[in-house]
């Protein structure tokens, strides 16, 4: 199979790329990274690129919750008209399976169980209450503290901040494309993707890099609000494998398929500051309290669909994907 990677020379599309190839497939390499020409919002240049391919892993992006509002247009630019263009693109050239960088962040906050009134659903997070060190959400109805566990796929779609309606509507998208041409698609819903080639700590960088950023400067990690609050931590390498999976699967025709890519072992961002450190032998993390108003307390993955369909599972243990994470480099953007 011959795969076309948007953003195949990133982070996670550069893995991609050699998981395909240790699999016997062929990733065709489209970056703005390698060739300023292999823009996504190029129709030209996406055409071109379309030019014998069997299937499309589009993992280009810009990620991460920026600055706000700020710079909206800028992620709408990159997310969602690059999307548009793919799919169009596609369309005329009649290939047929999509598998799409997906994202947790459609979900909004997580799921959540109140022991008076089951499973709720709470609202935006107040300035107030953070700003006063009250980070956990609790029952609208009640005002009881609520239970953390697991987001399935069935879960209520509600993105809080730019980047997460963004990554919603290259879904949406990708159904349309789906429907009009009959054509296979896959959203994987990333949950927090750590591992080698990180880019370092730029706006738009993921919390472990951050983190490994900072430890390389020979300073401590900073951990917003109290460090408790849970992710899933999946390596990039079981990430990749599973676009391999979900390419090689081709999905049923005209619908998009979404699953949750996560490790399936929660963790709070402060366990994996904590691991982080000891790893690199680097100074205990700091909790400082602060937040960030986009962000959302705790969100992590019930993976289970993905197995179930796909035959895929996490191969990476968080000890060793940490040790492995504490040597590597980190790329710069």
């Amino acid at each position: 199979m011959r795969v076309l990677v948007t953003g195949g020379a990133g982070f996670i599309g550069s893995h991609v790329v050699e998981a395909l190839a240790e699999r016997g497939h062929e990733g065709v390499v489209f970056d703005v990274r390698d060739d300023p020409g292999d823009d996504v919002r190029d129709p030209e240049a996406v055409g071109r690129a379309l030019a014998g391919v069997d299937a499309v892993c589009h993992q280009a992006a810009t990620v991460g919750l920026g600055n706000g509002v700020v710079d909206a247009a800028r992620y709408v630019s990159h997310n969602d008209l690059g999307t548009a263009v793919l799919v169009s693109a596609m369309a005329e050239a009649g290939v047929r399976h999509l598998v799409l960088a997906g994202s947790m962040v459609v979900y909004g906050e997580g799921r959540y169980a109140c022991p008076r009134h089951g499973v709720v659903r709470p609202g935006p997070r107040a300035v107030a209450d953070l700003a006063a060190g009250r980070f956990e959400p609790m029952c609208p109805t009640c005002g009881e503290e609520l239970a953390p566990g697991l987001v399935g796929e069935d879960a209520p779609i509600d993105p809080r901040n730019v980047y997460a309606t963004t990554k919603l509507a290259q879904e949406h998208l990708a159904a349309a494309w789906a429907r009009s041409t009959g054509g296979s698609a896959v959203s994987l819903r990333y949950h927090n993707v750590y591992g080698p080639r990180m880019p370092r700590d730029t706006p738009y960088a993921g919390v472990a890099s951050f983190f490994r950023s900072a430890l390389a400067r020979g300073e401590a990690p900073r951990v917003t609000e109290d460090g408790r609050q849970r992710r899933d931590f999946v390596h990039v390498r079981d990430v990749a494998a599973a676009n391999v999976a979900a390419l090689e699967a081709q999905a049923a025709p005209g619908v998009v398929a979404a699953y949750n890519t996560g490790s399936g072992e929660p963790r709070t961002v402060g366990q994996m500051a904590r691991a982080l450190a000891d790893a690199c032998g680097g100074p205990e993390p700091v909790i400082t309290g602060e937040y960030r108003l986009g962000d959302v307390r705790h969100i992590t993955a019930d993976s289970s669909r993905l197995g179930a369909a796909l035959g895929w599972k996490p191969e990476v243990a968080f000890e060793d994907g940490i040790r492995e994470f504490a040597r590597a480099g980190l790329r710069e953007g």
